[in-house]
């Protein structure tokens, strides 16, 4: 019997103390970003690899950083604070190393768990799906203002995403994509449509003090819901609230949250909604 399809990743709890008061601009991932690309060793920063066309051999990056919450956040020296970390690669240690390097905080705990999220379908049908794009989460093509994002376009890009994941990251995944119904998959997704929801179009961007280039960091947040048959699509959607979903995912863009919903109006906290099949962009 052929083994489950798994996505395994590393959860890491970095903690830190502020040894400076610090304000966080938005994103605060930013500050982290130009740290870890100083202290990371090259082959784990920009990773690449070395057979295949030339338009192959960038590695997606193993790591994926979770430190929106401290978005606009003022600290005191010696105040505490948190970020965390999904690893896909079995080597923590040099993320351990690069965090006690920083210059404006130091590393007073880092916690690593090995997870395990299946991919396999779950055994109940699910017929609908609230989906949070917490971060500015950018889609190619991109979604048009005044839309909703297409279910078929988001699950391209998680299957994507997981799949280059596990392609270099996880061995014991070579037989699982060797017979994954990629074309299937994306035929299946057209049959779930997105029904109502709420939009922004948000526009921001970097400067690397490494290498003077500007890096756009655009995208949109917001909610969505969607319907249809979603049984196969949750395990994904699930594995991509880990990874990411889209461009920049490794530096925190693309934060997604799903929650199975059974009415149109069972989630606690959402905004009020229009007709069915509005989008507000705001």
């Amino acid at each position: 019997m052929a083994a489950e399809p798994e996505f395994p990743f590393l959860f890491c709890r970095a903690a830190f103390a502020a040894t400076r008061p610090l304000s966080f601009q938005t994103p605060a991932a930013n500050l982290f970003r130009g740290c870890l690309g100083f202290a990371l060793p090259e082959a784990v920063f920009r990773p690449v690899s070395p057979q295949g066309p030339s338009g192959f051999r960038d590695r997606p990056r193993p790591f994926s950083l979770r430190c929106h919450h401290l978005d606009g956040a003022h600290l005191l020296e010696g105040q505490p604070f948190e970020i965390t970390l999904h690893l896909f690669s079995p080597q923590p240690e040099p993320f351990r190393q690069a965090l006690s390097s920083l210059s404006f905080a130091r590393l007073t705990s880092f916690e690593v768990q090995p997870r395990t999220l299946a991919l396999a379908p779950p055994s109940t049908q699910i017929r609908a799906v609230h989906l949070e794009f917490s971060t500015p989460t950018e889609l190619k093509p991109p979604v048009p203002r005044g839309q909703l994002p297409q279910f078929p376009v988001l699950m391209a890009r998680v299957r994507d995403r997981i799949s280059s994941l596990l392609s270099f990251y996880s061995p014991g995944a070579a037989a699982f994509l060797e017979d994954f119904d990629f074309a299937g998959f994306a035929q299946r997704a057209a049959h779930v449509s997105a029904r109502r929801g709420q939009i922004d179009w948000l526009s921001a961007s970097r400067t690397s003090r490494r290498t003077g280039q500007t890096h756009p960091l655009s995208g949109i947040t917001g909610w969505a819901d969607y319907h249809g048959p979603l049984t196969e699509f949750l395990p994904w959607l699930s594995a991509g609230e880990v990874a990411g979903v889209g461009r920049h995912t490794v530096w925190g863009n693309g934060v997604i949250r799903v929650l199975v919903i059974e009415s149109p109006d069972s989630i606690p906290g959402r905004p009020p909604v229009g007709p069915s099949a509005d989008c507000h962009p705001r």
